[in-house]
């Protein structure tokens, strides 16, 4: 059996390709069968949040969409490799629904905003790959769930409470049992192995099947994309490595100053790798064990 052929990964293709109306078609595919509705992107935005930092505009697609009923919503696709991150995406949907509200527009006018997040670590612990969550009101006494009154479901033209308040989808990829139950599956196995096996036929997996074909980029592009690459299984062995190779240099020369100072030589090494992935010092610092005055002085020593 042909292996089928290896494509551009998605966070390079949201990075250099899909925030081009050209390629929108690969996202509305997703999207459509991830929220298992058709949905069409109007356009991208650049949202204030969007720009709040160079990692957050690279690893971040804020998208205006509509959806079957004819209803404008905004979207986030958040594609991470990063651990602070359900503050995160609180942080990003409060910012977009303040941001989408113009002053002195009546509360009615709040956005509706799904967040979306792909995830390649262990965020929390359970069974399932794909999660959703969204606001609901249980009674406390009766147990029941608040719904809209008529007056309500007229004036926001939602039928229940939950649709008026941001969701999350977090699909934890490395999860992911290689078994295509259904359309989405087929997305996520994408999501996970780079390639599109024959037979799947999911939304929009074709148009990325054709326009995320690695041969297919200019050659100064494909060499910057194996740079990526090659940088993102780097950053990973360090940080999986980093502190047992400290701890086994030091029990080998049985020497407590030598074991620190050979932790703190990894410590600047792998924070140094991730100057430009990491924009916020203080997360930095957390990841690495470092200060953030030691932090700030390696970033002026990088300019």
């Amino acid at each position: 059996m042909t292996r089928p052929r290896r494509l551009i990964s998605f966070d390079w293709a949201m990075k250099r390709l899909l925030r081009s109306k050209a390629h929108f078609g690969i996202l509305e595919g997703f999207l459509s069968e991830l929220l298992r509705e058709e949905i069409q992107i109007l356009e991208v935005l650049e949202s204030e949040s969007n720009k709040d930092t160079a990692f957050d505009k690279q690893n971040r697609v804020d998208l205006k969409a509509r959806n079957a009923g004819g209803e404008i919503i905004l979207i986030e696709v958040q594609y991470q490799r990063q651990f602070d991150y359900l503050q995160r995406i609180l942080h990003s949907t409060a910012r977009t629904v303040v941001e989408n509200l113009q002053e002195g527009q009546p509360y009615g006018e709040v956005v509706k905003v799904i967040s979306v997040s792909i995830l390649y670590f262990d965020l929390g612990q359970g069974q399932d790959y794909v999660y959703h969550g969204a606001t609901r009101f249980i009674g406390v006494h009766q147990h029941d769930e608040l719904q809209l009154s008529q007056a309500q479901r007229d004036l926001y033209g939602r039928a229940e409470p939950q649709a008026l308040f941001p969701e999350y989808y977090l699909i934890k990829v490395n999860q992911f049992d290689d078994v295509a139950r259904d359309c989405l599956d087929e997305w996520i196995y994408f999501l996970k192995h780079e390639e599109v096996p024959d037979g799947f036929r999911a939304r929009g997996l074709q148009e990325a099947k054709e326009q995320l074909d690695i041969l297919k980029l200019p050659e100064a592009e494909r060499r910057a994309y194996e740079r990526y690459q090659d940088d993102l299984h780097q950053q990973a062995s360090m940080v999986q490595s980093s502190y047992g190779w400290g701890m086994h240099q030091g029990r080998q020369l049985g020497r407590e100053e030598v074991r620190e100072e050979g932790q703190q030589q990894e410590r600047l090494r792998i924070a140094r790798s991730l100057l430009g992935t990491i924009a916020d010092d203080g997360l930095l610092a957390e990841k690495t064990g470092l200060d953030e005055a030691q932090v700030r002085g390696l970033r002026e020593e990088q300019g």
